[in-house]
């Protein structure tokens, strides 16, 4: 089996943020996709977590105790949601190494500063030397990669995309660690009758 994993994130997303820290955990070779988040909710017609009050407030609840725990420094941005696509655009310009991908997540998500502030981008993109022209370049790239992925069923972020499985959410890493050990986890007789159960209700 491959050892090849697709990691989807955007960095408008705390939980991507925490996701890439936890990337280590996994003994496989990642390939970084930057994908719209909003993209991928206008595809599948969902609200973002932001979009709605009360989830607003449980998501940067959580996941500032969340980083808490795992020793991640977080702290949110001066507004959120903010724009990301310069942001996407960057990385993907910047070849999307984990270096670049771990210096844009920091940029946003350590000091609590305004993320769509554009000195502040300007001072980032002088770290990797990318001339507007590189961004404009990305546009493409990134609209590519936000396709595909909505076209292998991915559906939020952070995901991952393991052998054609899909993986949803930062806290999904103990289930890709178990299918890259066995495909078992998930090819089997039970998880092929969940996969297969009929609607009983749907809302109107």
């Amino acid at each position: 089996m491959t050892t090849s994993v697709d990691w989807y994130f955007d960095f408008v997303s705390p939980y991507s943020y925490i996701c890439f820290h936890r990337l280590r955990e996994l003994d496989a070779d990642i390939s970084y996709k930057p994908v719209l988040f909003a993209g991928l909710l206008n595809h599948w017609g969902q609200k973002g977590p932001a979009e709605i009050p009360s989830k607003r407030q449980w998501t940067y609840r959580w996941c500032t105790w969340w980083a808490g725990e795992l020793g991640l420094p977080l702290r949110f941005p001066a507004s959120h949601p903010f724009n990301p696509l310069q942001h996407l655009r960057l990385a993907i310009a910047s070849g999307c190494t984990p270096e670049a991908v771990r210096r844009i997540f920091d940029a946003i998500w350590v000091d609590g500063g305004e993320a769509a502030d554009p000195d502040r981008f300007a001072s980032l993109c002088a770290q990797f030397d990318s001339a507007p022209a590189e961004l404009s370049e990305a546009k493409g790239i990134l609209r590519k990669n936000t396709e595909g992925a909505a076209a292998r069923g991915v559906f939020g972020v952070p995901s991952f995309v393991v052998d054609g499985e899909v993986f949803w959410g930062a806290d999904s890493i103990g289930f890709v660690k178990a299918f890259l050990a066995s495909p078992k986890v998930l090819r089997n007789a039970e998880m092929q009758r969940v996969d297969r159960l009929p609607v009983g209700a749907a809302r109107r």
